[in-house]
């Protein structure tokens, strides 16, 4: 792997003479067509070309490959090496805006104060950090990566007011424009020009007063081309890569890639696709087998013109026509880089603390604020925009939370605003496939889309017929998701090859992936054990095997200075197991509980993107248990037996059979004492995830004609059973479960619950 930390020591701004507009406007180009080099897997290229430059945009560009490892594969060394470079990228943005906002040969925007690309370099790179911070495996780290959120967030709304200003004082109608860009921007706009530059100072600085903070910015964010769409794509980015360190707000120029230049008027109408080389516009990706995207046309030369238009039918035209007003004022690059670096970087982090858990809750009084997933993901897509970095990394943003985060949420609208958006997300892949052919980001986002369509088995063979990425870390997320496909299709043998590979891929928690290859060889050792015996001894004993490889892999990751979640889940199952089988004397594999690999299942919401035949094999494994085949059931305590109810409740949930599920719950879990599931090795999780699973019977009634909103007393019945789960306090994995509270409760206000 190509280093980065060495040459950037040794660039770190001085004294050197401030940068004019042309030739900062070249650096801006040359770094971002650097950082082009990340969508086709080859970060190596794009660090050795970035280690060529010095500025600002160059160094946010190497912390940006450095993160963008840190985040695909959790090895520690990487981490570090990332919060470093963050580090140096954010201190020589806040140099360069001190300076810049004093330099007469600064470029000078009709829009924004000397030295905002400076500032948007250093909210990004801080944002990059906060992400980092999170994976140090320190709590210290994790505190101050809340902080360096806060300064971000700040320093993102003092660029923003700054367009809100332009656009109020070009003419009265102009006014009416802010209103809708303030809206699609955030709810936090008004009173932060003073406020929020102020309180993103750097750390020396004691402050300048509210009419110096409006004309010098005190934080930085992005380094990436400036464009709307972009912009959205920088904030995702940033919730995952950005470095946030303090930085100083007097930055005044910047610099913008030239492949930018000409492209701030966002317009859907041809003139507004994007200039790209020659390479680029032969592409031929007429093959894609994405699901349901509209054919193209049979001349290579013309489907990336083809693929633009179409996407811009279903983007431009949206939200955010304030922000096409804003980029038609201005076609600078520098401008394009502000702009579509805010709308990235913003639009991210609003979305990431929008689904941070209750258990949580306390980091976000370091914040100061909330997320907002709506208003995020409409900066996304506006940031999608924007041909460039910003464009791109806000469409693997979008696309990751989509087709990830929100298949593993239940209470969330089908229809309306906060819809599964399949049409846009087809159009946004096709797109991107087009502009990045070689990109495995978006190979990877194609069988997440089929997946999320429960095509199983199609998303399992269309990345075993892409090939391997040549950057290790991505590869090692593709296996990841085949792992987790094969295990909802039930595909032990597949699962349990598949999650040997992630083994030897990365070593984020091989306990966890230990567990699961063992879950797959009890099922195997089930399914034979009457038909086969022979077959089923070798299954048993394989199953034995990786438990007792469990063990010892508990506690090699921490997350906030803790275990990970899963690996204490895990090795109490283990613990559980062993005594079990000491206690009735016989093998660890006839000790195993109730299916434990639907349990993983359950706990990963497989049984969200599994088709009825899917879920047909999951009953029956649930009912393996209960079954003459399993001599110890009639031993099995209250906790066993509620892992059966709550497993089968939420398959029947997924095969839309609510009354049954909400039936069982109600008979054999809701009235189960809290106290018989606790401790000795129990599992406490069933009782609040039974509370969940009510919430999520109750909101698929109310939701069955996408108009949830005509049935109130429902909302409020799904409301008060999600109060339930929280007032719980804690149990195993509830972080998991308290994304999904939360979620779900922001989708209730949205419908006027008071939550």
């Amino acid at each position: 792997m190509f280093k980065v930390g060495g040459w950037l020591k040794g660039h770190t701004p001085g004294h050197s003479k401030s940068l004019d507009s042309l030739s900062e406007i070249a650096q801006i180009e040359d770094a971002m067509s650097a950082v082009t080099y990340i969508m086709a897997d080859d970060i190596e290229s794009a660090e050795a070309h970035l280690s060529k430059g010095s500025s600002p945009f160059h160094q946010l560009g190497a912390g940006v490959c450095v993160f963008i490892r840190a985040t695909l594969g959790f090895e520690p060394e990487i981490v570090r090496e990332a919060a470093n470079a963050l580090s140096v990228a954010e201190n020589s943005a806040y140099e360069h805006q001190r300076r810049v906002s004093k330099d007469p040969n600064a470029y000078k925007s009709p829009i924004y104060p000397p030295g905002t690309e400076y500032a948007v370099c250093q909210a990004e790179a801080q944002l990059m950090s906060a992400v980092v911070g999170v994976l140090n495996e320190s709590l210290t780290e994790a505190i101050k990566s809340f902080y360096k959120l806060r300064k971000a967030y700040l320093a993102l709304e003092g660029v923003m007011e700054n367009e809100k200003k332009f656009l109020a004082e070009r003419s009265t109608s102009s006014v009416n424009s802010v209103g809708s860009r303030g809206s699609s921007r955030g709810s936090v706009r008004s009173n932060v020009t003073g406020s929020a530059l102020k309180s993103s100072q750097g750390p020396t600085s004691t402050g300048p007063s509210v009419a110096a903070s409006t004309s010098s910015l005190k934080q930085t964010t992005t380094v990436t081309e400036v464009t709307e769409p972009a912009a959205k794509k920088a904030a995702d980015d940033d919730d995952d890569d950005a470095d946030f360190v303090d930085a100083p707000e007097d930055h005044t120029s910047g610099e913008t890639p030239v492949e930018y230049m000409g492209h701030l008027n966002v317009t859907a109408d041809k003139g507004a696709t994007v200039e790209l080389n020659n390479a680029q516009k032969k592409v031929d990706i007429a093959a894609s087998s994405a699901p349901g995207l509209p054919t193209m046309n049979d001349n290579p030369s013309n489907s990336l013109p083809d693929a633009i238009e179409y996407f811009e039918k279903l983007t431009l035209n949206d939200e955010g026509d304030a922000d096409a007003d804003i980029a038609s004022f201005s076609k600078h690059p520098v401008d394009v880089f502000i702009l579509s670096g805010s709308n990235f970087c913003f639009g991210m982090l609003l979305l990431i603390l929008s689904f941070i858990p209750p258990s949580f809750a306390g980091l976000l009084k370091i914040v100061g604020f909330k997320g907002d997933r709506e208003r995020g993901m409409r900066m996304l897509w506006q940031a999608t925009k924007f041909h460039n970095i910003h464009g791109a990394m806000a469409g693997v943003v979008l696309m990751g939370y989509i087709n990830g985060f929100t298949n593993f949420c239940d209470i969330l609208s089908t229809k309306g605003e906060g819809a599964y958006p399949k049409e846009r997300c087809l159009a946004l892949l096709r797109y991107m496939r087009a502009r990045y052919p070689k990109s495995h980001l978006w190979l990877l986002e194609e069988s997440r889309m089929l997946a999320s369509d429960k095509k199983l088995e199609e998303a399992v063979q269309f990345m075993h017929e892409v090939g391997e990425s040549k950057l290790k870390q991505l590869e090692a997320l593709t296996w990841f998701e085949r792992s987790l496909n094969n295990m909802y299709m039930h595909d032990y043998e597949a699962t349990a090859f598949a999650f040997e590979k992630c083994i030897g891929l990365n070593n984020w928690s091989h306990a966890l992936y230990y567990h699961i290859i063992a879950a797959s060889y009890v099922e195997l050792y089930r399914k034979h054990k009457t038909t086969d015996p022979t077959k089923a001894k070798e299954y048993g004993t394989k199953a034995e095997e990786y438990m007792k490889k469990v063990m010892p892999n508990v506690g090699k990751k921490k997350f906030m200075a803790r275990q990970l979640p899963f690996d204490i889940f895990v090795a109490r199952k283990i613990q559980k197991w062993e005594a079990r089988a000491k206690e009735w004397n016989c093998d660890l594999v006839d000790a195993v509980g109730v299916s434990p690999l639907e349990e993983m299942i359950y706990f990963w919401n497989g049984y969200k993107r599994m088709r009825d035949d899917h879920l047909q094999v999951s009953l029956a494994n649930l009912a393996w248990s209960e079954s003459p085949a399993n001599p110890h059931w009639d031993k099995e305590g209250v906790d066993e037996k509620s892992i059966l109810h709550v497993l089968r409740a939420a398959t029947l949930r997924n095969m839309d059979q609510t009354a049954e599920a909400k039936a069982i719950l109600e008979k054999e879990v809701l009235p189960v004492d809290k106290l018989l599931i606790t401790g000795n090795f129990k599992d406490n999780w069933t009782a609040p995830c039974a509370r969940y699973e009510m919430a999520a019977n109750i909101w698929r009634e109310a939701d069955a004609d996408g108009h949830p909103e005509k049935n109130p007393q429902l909302l409020v019945q799904c409301k008060d059973w999600l109060d339930e789960v929280t007032k719980m306090g804690g149990f195993d994995l509830d972080a998991r479960i308290g994304m999904k509270i939360t979620t779900g409760k922001e989708t209730l206000r949205k419908l006027g619950v008071q939550c």
